[in-house]
């Protein structure tokens, strides 16, 4: 159940909402006060709910005399209801995006904390759409993140977006391309993993409330990059 609640959530939901869809699942057709009885939240608050959960086509009634009985549609509506946000997101992208790109500031730095602000920084690395090179990974995200890794190969390949890594010789991941792997002494260490992408580096700190930074400067990128190659030069291939 907590699972449930938790992904509710995280699409969207809010907490009365998931109270009142969950109720209605669970117990069918119901009156707005059996419902808010149930549910264990007040009755103008049950109502306000409702109507949302009306709007977003995941829930529906019938009038039986001057009675409404509230129902829970199909679980599959919440993918439709995903599915039209996407598309309504993809419509106004190309404006938001020029806006952007005109208010950006060059030589920024972002700060991310927590797993979702880690997930946003690998996200912006597919957006990006460049050659990701990588130093200081020890299968942290596999560790961590382990249905997201998935999810992140899984972008890689369907965008065919190169990743080259430099890993310790008792350090292989399973995010890394075999072929695109090399390989530095176990006494080199790195105390965060760095990623070094189009114009940006973001370091990730894998503690237990992960951080990350992304820094989005040329100038500092190219030297990375640099500093990168040598290492990539002198270090070894898998045998």
């Amino acid at each position: 159940m907590q699972k449930i609640e938790t992904v509710l959530e995280n699409v969207g939901f809010s907490p009365n909402e998931i109270k009142i869809y969950l109720t209605l699942n669970d117990h069918g057709s119901c009156k707005a006060g059996k419902i808010a009885k149930i549910a264990k939240i007040d009755r103008s608050s049950c109502y306000n709910s409702i109507k949302k959960l009306i709007e977003k086509g995941l829930v529906s009634y019938v009038c039986i005399g001057k009675v409404k009985w509230f129902q829970a549609t199909g679980p599959k509506r919440i993918l439709d209801f995903l599915k039209e946000q996407e598309e309504d997101v993809k419509e106004i992208m190309p404006e938001l995006d020029a806006r952007h790109k005109m208010s950006k500031l060059q030589g920024q730095v972002r700060m991310f904390k927590g797993f979702k602000g880690v997930r946003t920084i690998f996200q912006d690395i597919i957006a990006t759409e460049k050659e990701n090179i990588v130093f200081g990974n020890e299968g942290q995200l596999e560790e961590r993140m382990p249905a997201y890794q998935k999810q992140f190969v899984r972008q890689l390949k369907e965008k065919n977006l190169k990743v080259r890594t430099i890993v310790r010789e008792d350090r292989d991941t399973k995010t890394s391309n075999p072929k695109l792997t090399r390989f530095v002494p176990k006494t080199v260490e790195s105390p965060v993993v760095t990623n070094i992408y189009g114009d940006k580096i973001a370091l990730i700190i894998w503690t237990d409330d992960p951080e990350g930074i992304i820094i989005e400067n040329e100038a500092a990128a190219k030297a990375y990059r640099s500093y990168f190659e040598f290492m990539w030069k002198h270090a070894k291939k898998k045998k």
